[in-house]
């Protein structure tokens, strides 16, 4: 069966405009997405008719908006296959989401002569907050490096793995390469070694579906803007 080029097209108004006299053909979503009229539909929707503050406020509009934002959590954590909605966090990108973890789980997790462990192809996002965060607490940061054909070299990270391994962070799939990483492995081999995981999937929700339950990963963080949704919404489990 053909893919419905056409049909898809047709949900994006974006795509009826033309570019040095051609149709507009978007290649940037690995940027940013551009956006459906089914969310530009529903997001002004909410603006015109139920807009409000969540949780901070007891009358009706209020309580309809706290109710939608609230479904928004149970349906994305039936998406992640996640085991209960209360472990998800709304942030406002991958970025805030790494740098929760961070800044939260690793100032109390890690600690002097310690390290984490990242892979070469990591978006700055994945490397910057722990960078800083080695360089506060003491901690060595190692890299993973990549085959000239751009997977991991995988068994570098049985050398790099130890007992003093906090955290190995990485990519499910590279926004540069796209590269699909064999996440589940490296999980297993991570927490063989007593090491927590945190999987940057900006990149991958889109593609497949994505099971936490299965990857038995400790952290997964993702943006709502490259799955077709608003800026400034994403989640870190």
């Amino acid at each position: 069966m053909s893919f419905p080029v056409e049909k898809v097209r047709a949900d994006f108004p974006v795509l009826t405009r033309e570019v040095n006299g051609l149709p507009l053909a978007y290649l940037d979503s690995a940027a940013s997405a551009q956006k459906p009229n089914q969310v530009v539909d529903a997001e002004a929707e909410f603006y015109r008719h139920g807009y409000a503050a969540v949780h901070r406020g007891i009358h009706t509009l209020s309580a309809e908006a706290t109710q939608r934002m609230e479904n928004v959590r149970t349906q994305v954590a039936a998406f992640l296959n996640a085991r209960s909605p209360e472990e998800l966090v709304f942030v406002r990108g991958t970025t805030e989401g790494i740098n929760l973890v961070a800044n939260s789980w690793g100032s109390a997790q890690v600690h002097a002569g310690d390290n984490i462990i990242i892979t070469e192809m990591e978006h700055h996002a994945n490397i910057v907050p722990w960078q800083m965060l080695c360089e506060r607490v003491g901690a060595a940061l190692r890299v993973i490096p990549l085959n000239q054909d751009g997977t991991l070299h995988l068994e570098h990270l049985d050398a790099l793995l130890d007992d003093r391994t906090r955290l190995v962070a990485i990519t499910q799939v590279s926004n540069v390469l796209g590269t699909e990483n064999p996440v589940a492995e490296i999980v297993e081999k991570a927490h063989r070694a007593g090491a927590k995981v945190l999987i940057d999937g900006a990149q991958a929700v889109m593609h497949h579906a994505v099971d936490v339950q299965a990857l038995d990963c400790d952290f997964y963080v993702f943006s709502g803007h490259k799955l077709y949704g608003q800026p400034g919404s994403a989640c870190c489990m």
